[in-house]
Order: structure tokens, then C-alpha cells, then sequence
């Protein structure tokens, strides 16, 4: 289907990337990292023939503009400046990875123009699953011997060639199958672009108080599909909290897949998604 680039300026002067496919009810995808930037089309390819679906590339990354301040508030103005521009009174927020958490937070901000939240493969709002995460990445690298390489290229400082190495040997560990994951990480590098860390290390830096965030999510009347592959190295449990304290989730973990849910197992994760969305349209 045809892609529709624009790029939109928001208040501050910063102009994002986003891209449109599709026809029918609106959705936003939003993309892992931070830091990264949009490689969610094979997911919009599965919605498009009934939802308008915009990807976008956020501040600091992509082909947008870098342009600080890089915090969660500043990304949910963005996200919804997006929503305003579209012309939309309520939209499906959906994202992966830390996109997931993105979309949990406009959620929270914007409940009234939420109309769903799709939450693939993020990591809940506890702090307990870095050590778990890390202990499996490890794991398959020393599996493929790979480990001493990782370790050598991430301890200093790297030319270009070898931030892509790095970024590749990180990011095949996400999938089950890792020569699938060399594969897609070589395929998203293909464009040139690279991590942003100073966007990733602002971002991640912020401890949310777990708590806190149970109570705010104990009050989302929005309903949500969480979605997570039983191979990815961010464990299930972690979400376990998270899933208690929504009033309105459906959760459903896809054996075989990891962090990829629709690279290593397309079906089932499109037929979770779409039957969510069905669901939205009887019960509207």
C-alpha cells in the first residue's frame, strides 16, 4: 500500500518523520529504543487494509530533527501534536519495546483520546527484569561466541563500523532464532542511521516509582492488549504487575517469539492484534 511521508513540526521548532499507510480508523505506532527509530511497517503492513496507520520517527533519531529536551512528557506532547495535526479526536496508541511504555504514558496523560493501547513486548513498570534480561543476552552471545567480541566493543569507544557491529551482536540476541535476528538488525542498519545515546540515556535514566504507577493505572479505563514473545530476553513476570493493576487488558504471550513477536511468529501475532482491534468495533 502506499506510504505517505510528511514531516511535522511541533511547538518547540523540533520536526518529526512520520509516515501514513492505510485506510480506516487511525493508530500510531511508536518505536522501541529510545534512541532508535521507526522499523514498525511489517506491523502497520498487517492493519492497513482496515486502520490508518502512522509510524513516526521520534525526537533525536531517525530522520527527525535532533532537537532537545528528551524526557517522557516532551515525547507525549509530540506523540500527541501528531494526534492534533492528523485531525483526530481519539486515536489507537500502540508501541514496542520502550515505545510500549511511550504509549502506556500518553495513554495515562490522554485517556479521553485513547481509544486502545496495543503494548507489544515491553517490559512493565517494575524495576526487577535488567538483571534477567542481561543474564539471557549474555547467555546466547557466550551460545554463539560471540560474548568476548561484545564485551571487547562495548567497553570503549567505536568508529561507526563497529557501533554497527555492536549494534547487530545486541540485537540478534532478541530472537529466538538469532540468525533471523542478524538478519533484521543488518536489514535496519542498512539505512545508515544509528542509536542516539544521548536520547537513550536521558530516557532510561528516569526511575519511575512503581507504586505510583500502579495507582495510575489502577484508574485507565482504556482497554489494552499486551503482547509478549516467551523467548524474549525480557522475561514474562515482568509484566505481571502491570497486568494486575488494568482494569480492561487481554494479554497474550506467543510461544517461540522474542522481542520481534511478528519476525518470529506473524500469524499468531497478527491474529492477536487484529482480533483486539474486532473486539474495539463490537463493543463501541
Amino acid at each position: 500500500m502506499t506510504e505517505r511521508v510528511e514531516v511535522v513540526a511541533v511547538d518547540d521548532g523540533c520536526r518529526l518523520w512520520t509516515a501514513t499507510t492505510g485506510v480506516g480508523a487511525p493508530l500510531v505506532l511508536c518505536h522501541g529504543g529510545p534512541g532508535l527509530w521507526d522499523y514498525l511497517s511489517p506491523v502497520a503492513a498487517m492493519l492497513d487494509d482496515s486502520y490508518t496507520v502512522h509510524r513516526w520517527d521520534q525526537r533525536g533519531s531517525g530522520r527527525s530533527s535532533v532537537t532537545p529536551p528528551y524526557s517522557i512528557e516532551r515525547f507525549v506532547a509530540d506523540l500527541d501534536a501528531l494526534r492534533s495535526h492528523f485531525g483526530y479526536e481519539c486515536w489507537i496508541v500502540g508501541g514496542h519495546s520502550w515505545g510500549a511504555s511511550l504509549a502506556l504514558h500518553y495513554a495515562l496523560a490522554h485517556p479521553r483520546r485513547t481509544r486502545a493501547l496495543v503494548y507489544i513486548s515491553g517490559t512493565g513498570i517494575g524495576h526487577g527484569w535488567r538483571h534477567r534480561s542481561q543474564d539471557e543476552r549474555t547467555r546466547r552471545l557466550r551460545a554463539d561466541g560471540a560474548e568476548r567480541r561484545w564485551r571487547d566493543l562495548d567497553s570503549r569507544e567505536r568508529t561507526d563500523a563497529e557501533e554497527r557491529e555492536l549494534c547487530i551482536l545486541t540485537w540478534m540476541t532478541d530472537y529466538a532464532d538469532m540468525a533471523l535476528g542478524r538478519a533484521a538488525a543488518e536489514a535496519m542498519l542498512a539505512d545508515g542511521y544509528l542509536p542516539n545515546y544521548v536520547v537513550n540515556r536521558a530516557l532510561s535514566a528516569r526511575a519511575l516509582d512503581e507504586a505510583r504507577m500502579i495507582e495510575r493505572c489502577r484508574g485507565l479505563a482504556v482497554p489494552i492488549l499486551i503482547v509478549h514473545g516467551d523467548a524474549d530476553p525480557r522475561p514474562t513476570w515482568a509484566l505481571d504487575s502491570l497486568v494486575a493493576a488494568l482494569p480492561d487488558v487481554t494479554r497474550v504471550v506467543i510461544e517461540g517469539a522474542g522481542h520481534a513477536v511478528w519476525d518470529e511468529a506473524p500469524e499468531a501475532f497478527r491474529d492477536s492484534l487484529r482480533s483486539f482491534l474486532a473486539s474495539l468495533s463490537e463493543t463501541a
